[in-house]
């Protein structure tokens, strides 16, 4: 009989609810809630369930506030929930101890955890100590990082001189260091420029393919998503709107296609076709119904001499932009 694995990541109707004051503006509300103040019940995860097995690199998508770095946190251990069942590699998260510390890491782009008056590689010695990391498995992994993130120029420098781009790719080594089993990336690439992003990204891949490592990916970049996920996780509100392969989540919830044509010129009236969304230089991007592409298609076949012509989903944002708004279970 097969023996079924099991998940590296296990999430049961998990929620998390901060409690917090409110009140009205002005010096006589601020005096009264000195005696009584108001309290209420805030929402950041409602009950969310889903496993992750391990290898899988999974987007995990959602709005500024629907819950996604709440969970990560939550499954990270740095926060306790307010309900629901939580394994990660078999650990409590929260419980923090020591052998489920060693197997993960959580990578937060907007936050620092190298030092910033000294040089980067002095901040990866302290995460060596702090790891306990032998020094021969310290060393083969710092020169694999250095080598897929081109670090050599980077180690000596102090962080503070080092660009925003520079410092991300030494956070993610600092972070890796000890080879977690399972990586939590929470905007890992915000405000990097489009070329490193696809080493970051590049870099991630790598990991994931060398070490068999399981990643949870936040992005607000969708090139991000489209790179490295298969599946995708949707959360808006703190729930769970969608849990499945990136193809289907653009099937089941793309309702036009895009066309492009290429003509001599653009003095075609092709309003009768579909929604004109662009027309420059003889290039023309259409919208239409999905039910209609293969109606149309024929019809712009027919009617003109077209140069070239193509079928396209519509961009990976407008789709979820649509999850959002139909908050569909």
């Amino acid at each position: 009989m097969a023996v079924t694995a099991l998940p590296v990541i296990h999430i049961r109707d998990l929620r998390k609810t901060y409690v917090v004051s409110e009140r009205e503006t002005g010096a006589r509300a601020a005096l009264k809630s000195l005696v009584h103040r108001r309290m209420q019940e805030v929402p950041a995860v409602a009950g969310i369930s889903f496993d992750i097995a391990a290898g899988e690199i999974v987007g995990f998508l959602g709005p500024n506030g629907a819950g996604k770095t709440t969970t990560l946190k939550m499954l990270s251990g740095l926060l306790h929930p307010s309900g629901g069942e939580v394994a990660v590699l078999c650990h409590i998260p929260w419980k923090r101890e020591k052998a489920f510390l060693r197997k993960i890491t959580l990578v937060m782009g907007q936050r620092n955890q190298l030092v910033w008056d000294i040089p980067a590689a002095d901040s990866f010695e302290l995460n060596r100590a702090i790891y306990r990391i032998p020094s021969d498995v310290y060393r083969r992994s710092l020169d694999d990082l250095t080598g897929l993130l081109d670090l050599e120029p980077l180690l000596r420098k102090p962080v503070r001189n080092l660009s925003l781009g520079e410092r991300m790719k030494c956070e993610i080594a600092a972070a890796l260091l000890h080879r977690p089993q399972v990586v939590f990336l929470d905007e890992p690439t915000i405000g990097l420029d489009v070329s490193m992003q696809r080493r970051i990204r590049s870099f991630i891949a790598d990991y994931n393919r060398r070490y068999g490592a399981t990643v949870l990916l936040t992005s607000h970049y969708m090139a991000d998503v489209e790179a490295l996920c298969r599946r995708v996780i949707v959360i808006h509100h703190g729930r769970l709107l969608f849990d499945g392969e990136l193809s289907g989540l653009v099937q089941r919830f793309t309702r036009h296609k895009t066309i492009v044509i290429q003509l001599q010129d653009c003095s075609v009236d092709l309003h009768a076709y579909g929604e004109i969304i662009e027309c420059v230089d003889g290039r023309a991007t259409l919208r239409v119904p999905k039910a209609e592409t293969a109606r149309v298609t024929e019809r712009l076949l027919a009617d003109l001499p077209l140069i070239d012509l193509t079928v396209e989903d519509p961009p990976i944002e407008e789709i979820i932009e649509q999850v959002f708004a139909q908050e569909v279970l």
